[in-house]
């Protein structure tokens, strides 16, 4: 699976999300965007809309940007949802990703 598959990124940012929420760690805002994971910001807001949409992060105010509409705005209190936190407890397809990514450490910089 690519580094830049919907399922791989969308795993780290809610297993990086889940992890700070226990630790009781804040977000860092270096790990919330496009260039962190290496994909344009149009599959990042495609990415955090559907994310949000779906119920599995909250903090998100979707707006008008310039010609995009339905732009995702992370706010301060951009977190995972239980939602989120049972999809990737249970999603088969993330049973694979979680194999393929071994640490989430690895992400914070």
């Amino acid at each position: 699976m690519a580094q830049d598959d919907y399922f791989v990124i969308a795993y780290k940012l809610l297993k990086y999300l889940y992890d700070c929420l226990k630790q009781g760690s804040p977000v860092s805002r270096e790990v919330l965007c496009a260039d962190f994971f290496g994909i344009n910001d149009d599959y990042w807001a495609y990415i955090i809309r559907n994310l949000f949409l779906d119920g599995y992060v909250e903090g998100v105010t979707l707006t008008r940007l310039h010609n995009r509409v339905n732009y995702p705005s992370l706010q301060t209190h951009f977190n995972i949802t239980p939602k989120g936190i049972q999809y990737i407890q249970e999603n088969s397809a993330f049973e694979k990703i979680r194999g393929y990514v071994k640490d989430i450490a690895s992400l914070i910089p």
